[in-house]
């Protein structure tokens, strides 16, 4: 059997980004992670007849959510009595919601729906995130290399997604889809989380690391790092080098991963057991990828010379 390998240590190594709109041209909708920067995926959104707006993919979150801004640009209501606690990889937070008449992304269609009014750093200039763990019927195709994003109903598979690698995923908490995979020798749930700038592990994952003496820092030193999610709390995580994670036939070698005691892990129960939470810093690197939420299953195919990075 062949196994594609990705060797991704110059790549992890770079800082995150700030949260600054990047200026300088480039791909509208799939943004591939780079030396100088983490990819994004962002989908164009229709709310209420008007639009698109640019809103990011995000498949670690159930709820969708607006900026400010764009709460203004729609004349959207605020009732300043109507909150809800929205949960985020770092914290929780009760915020200000409006009502939604009608969103559309591609063929996903929700109608009178309440949205959380944030500004956070992971929007980084776009009008709000889309919430997709949600998703049961529909499939989300993104082409890094064409700058291509596709929501759609899910389909028979047809012989142009032969080439992709295909892994069978389990529903988890909140609709989320977990996949099945190994770091170093350690069964690991694998969260694909295309909200998030960096992959996180958990502390289980981490101590079932270090009875193996399988984790390995840089350069002989703890590292730290600020984590930030959909609200503005902040945490800080350990970073250190992952050995091989084998998802299906593909090997990622040389991943940083950021592990803490993250509160998105307990929101979903997933705080006792080894699990990973796999973000754009290395999602970013494929050539194409594939959920689809009715068939259960993920498919990807790596960038070209993706060692190279």
């Amino acid at each position: 059997m062949c196994v594609t390998c990705i060797a991704l240590a110059m790549l992890n190594s770079v800082e995150p980004p700030s949260g600054n709109v990047d200026s300088s041209p480039g791909p509208m909708f799939a943004t591939p992670t780079q030396l100088d920067r983490i990819g994004r995926i962002v989908a164009p959104v229709m709310i209420n007849g008007q639009g698109p707006f640019r809103m990011v993919v995000d498949t670690g979150a159930s709820r969708t959510t607006i900026s400010p801004e764009l709460v203004k640009l729609l004349g959207l209501e605020l009732d300043p009595q109507k909150t809800i606690t929205l949960n985020g990889v770092t914290g929780a937070a009760e915020v200000p919601v409006v009502t939604i008449e009608r969103l559309q992304a591609g063929d996903f269609i929700v109608s009178s729906t309440d949205a959380p009014i944030v500004r956070a750093p992971i929007m980084a200039g776009a009008d709000g995130i889309l919430g997709v763990a949600g998703f049961t019927t529909e499939r989300i195709i993104v082409d890094f290399k064409r700058d291509r994003i596709e929501i759609s109903r899910s389909r028979p598979r047809s012989r142009s997604s032969t080439s992709l690698t295909t892994v069978p995923a389990k529903r988890v908490t909140g609709g989320l889809l977990a996949i099945d995979a190994q770091v170093g020798l350690v069964r690991t749930k694998v969260i694909i989380d295309t909200g998030g700038e960096r992959t996180l592990g958990n502390l289980a994952l981490r101590e079932a690391l270090l009875k193996r003496k399988r984790i390995k820092v840089f350069d002989g030193d703890v590292r730290h790092t600020a984590i930030y999610g959909a609200t503005m709390d902040m945490r800080q995580g350990e970073v250190a080098y992952a050995p091989t994670i084998k998802i299906g036939d593909v090997s990622l070698t040389d991943v940083s991963v950021v592990f803490g005691d993250f509160h998105v892990f307990k929101v979903w129960g997933l705080d006792k057991r080894p699990v990973l939470l796999l973000g754009m810093d290395v999602l970013g690197v494929m050539d194409q990828l594939i959920i689809d939420y009715a068939r259960k299953e993920l498919k990807i195919s790596v960038r070209s010379r993706a060692s190279s990075f």
